[in-house]
Formats: C-alpha cells, sequence, structure tokens
C-alpha cells in the first residue's frame, strides 16, 4: 500500500501547456488540480516553447493550493525525455507531479522513476517528491494495471483516458464518454472504470476519469460524472470553466449522507466506549451499525471533510 499523502482531486482541469492566457486563467478557477499539457493540447511545432512556457508559468506562482501537474509526451514519442529534464531541472520545487500517457506496461513507470531520480538527485530536490500520474489509454495497458499500479511508489493516481482507449478497441463511436450506438444494454465502459478502480484501491492510489468532451452538455457531464463518482472514483477532467462547479458538485457527498456518516462515526464511537456499554453494534434510529459501517461512514465522512462541509445534524448519545 501506498504511503504518500494524497490530497483530493475532484476536478482535474486541463490547460494547454503553450497557451499562457489559459495559464493564468486556470490559476483563479475552484479545481482541485490542474495539469499544463505538452501532450495532445499541444501541437508537434510548439512542445518546445511549450516546456519553456510552463516553466515559467510554474515559478510565478499563483496557483495556491491547486495540486500542480504537467502531463509529458508518451514514451514513444521523440520529446518525452527533454519534457521531463526540462521541466523538472526549471521548476520541480514548484511542481507536485508528471502526468504519464498512454502507459502500456510497468517499465515505462520505472523508466520515469528512473529519471525523476536522476534530476533530483542532479539539482538537489528531495528525492521521490514528485508524484506521478498514470495514464490507462491502451488494451495493452488495461491488461497490465496490476504491474503498472505497484510499479512506482511516486504514483498518486490511475486516469482513464477515454478517447484514445476507444480507437484502442475500435469502439464504433466517435461521442468519448457516452454508449457506443447499438449498445443498449448495460454500461460499455463498466469493465474497464472497474478495473482501474480496482487496482487504484488494491494499492492505495486514486482513481479519476477523464474528459466529456461535448462542454456545452452539462446535463451529460453529470450524468457521465456520477456514473463514476458512484462505482467509487475520486473525480474526473474538466476541459471547460463551465464544467467545473458540476463535477465538483458530483464528486461531494449529499449533505443528507455526509451528515448520517458523521452521525454514525459518533454512534459508533460511544458505542464501543465503556459509556456506551463495549458494543460491537448497536442501534442508530432504525438502522444497525458496526464496524463495517464504520468503514464505509469514513469515506463518505472523509470526502466531505476534504470539501470543507459542515454538519447540520449533529448525533447525542442516549441519556
Amino acid at each position: 500500500m501506498s504511503t504518500r499523502t494524497i490530497r483530493p482531486r475532484r476536478s482535474t482541469l486541463a490547460v494547454p501547456g503553450s497557451n499562457p492566457k489559459m495559464i493564468d486563467k486556470a490559476r483563479g478557477l475552484s479545481v482541485d488540480a490542474l495539469f499544463l499539457d505538452l501532450e495532445d493540447a499541444c501541437a508537434p511545432n510548439a512542445k518546445a516553447d511549450g516546456r519553456e512556457i510552463i516553466v515559467k508559468s510554474l515559478n510565478e506562482g499563483g496557483f495556491d493550493d491547486k495540486i500542480r501537474t504537467v502531463r509529458v509526451n508518451d514514451w514513444t514519442t521523440p520529446w518525452t525525455y527533454r519534457d521531463v529534464v526540462d521541466v523538472v531541472e526549471g521548476a520541480g520545487a514548484n511542481l507536485d507531479c508528471i502526468m504519464l500517457p498512454k502507459v502500456q506496461n510497468a517499465g515505462q513507470v520505472h523508466a520515469l522513476d528512473m529519471l525523476l531520480t536522476q534530476i533530483e538527485k542532479s539539482v538537489g530536490l528531495e528525492v521521490g517528491r514528485i508524484g506521478l500520474e498514470v495514464q490507462i489509454e491502451t488494451a495493452s495497458g488495461l491488461i497490465a494495471l496490476d504491474a503498472i499500479a505497484q510499479a512506482s511508489p511516486r504514483i498518486e493516481t490511475l486516469v482513464f483516458g477515454p478517447a484514445d482507449f476507444m480507437a484502442s478497441i475500435h469502439m464504433k463511436s466517435l461521442v468519448v464518454g457516452e454508449q457506443p450506438p447499438g449498445y443498449d444494454v448495460g454500461d460499455a465502459y463498466h469493465h474497464i472504470l472497474m478495473s482501474i478502480l480496482m487496482a487504484a484501491r488494491a494499492h492505495g492510489k486514486q482513481a479519476i476519469d477523464g474528459p466529456y468532451l461535448a462542454i456545452k452538455d452539462l446535463d451529460g457531464l453529470g450524468r457521465v460524472a456520477g456514473r463514476a463518482a458512484a462505482l467509487g472514483f475520486d473525480g474526473k477532467w474538466v476541459l471547460h470553466p463551465s464544467q467545473v462547479d458540476v463535477v465538483n458538485e458530483v464528486f461531494n457527498p449529499g449533505q443528507d449522507d455526509y451528515d448520517h456518516a458523521e452521525n454514525i462515526l459518533d454512534a459508533y464511537d460511544w458505542c464501543t466506549s465503556e459509556a456506551g456499554g463495549s458494543r460491537g453494534a448497536a442501534m442508530l434510529g432504525d438502522e444497525m451499525i458496526d464496524e463495517a459501517s464504520r468503514k464505509m461512514a469514513l469515506v463518505i465522512s472523509g470526502k466531505g471533510r476534504a470539501a470543507g462541509m459542515t454538519r447540520t445534524s449533529v448525533w447525542q448519545p442516549p441519556q
């Protein structure tokens, strides 16, 4: 299990690394995390300039407490090593994570980990502080998930990349994240999402859903984000400021659920104490609660506390 302290990522904003205006705008948005992109959102002839812009932007700061990530190009391209070297040597002290796209196997994660370690030692950065976000975007990556998830102690998240994955498996659709035409029973993405989630939870990582490209369809965004949140995913990417509030709200617990979770924790603490009779199970209203209830409540209360929620009801022990 990972021992890294991993902060919440309800919403992660994708920002083109070669666009200073969009980077500046991202500083003021209410996202938990953002990544400055050197891959798909940065044209081949703009990547060198993009690295310089990213280094300058990270060193200028102004991102408050947002998680600051840079997505480099994948290892099959000629740009990856230079992305990592230039960004980490230039702004490693102001960088939280490197995101590696299109991960096919554990060896690609090992290679990035070793490169980061060499750079950190060379320039005097704390070794191992910079985390990794790993994108699963191909069939081979999904099959190798368990090995990938434990390939480095730096890994903080496993991220689903839906568009490239759909292409990888030849899915008959051009609408990213929606059910493919003709698939009218169940969810075409359920196995993929659950596989990523199981690997993440087994190894103490976060599971993050990828983007919803129809940026004006906020109802559709809410529906697709709700699917991932219901399974247990920690967050989702956003591509536009209009998507931020929708995604943050979806990945927050509802107020009633948050209150109920906190009340379960209070009631269970009391009933297992000497004052409560040192019982292993008790009733909370019409509901029996026990250790399993406490574990479930910890998940919901943790999400609510991380989001800054406050209780509207407080359980009181019987007199």
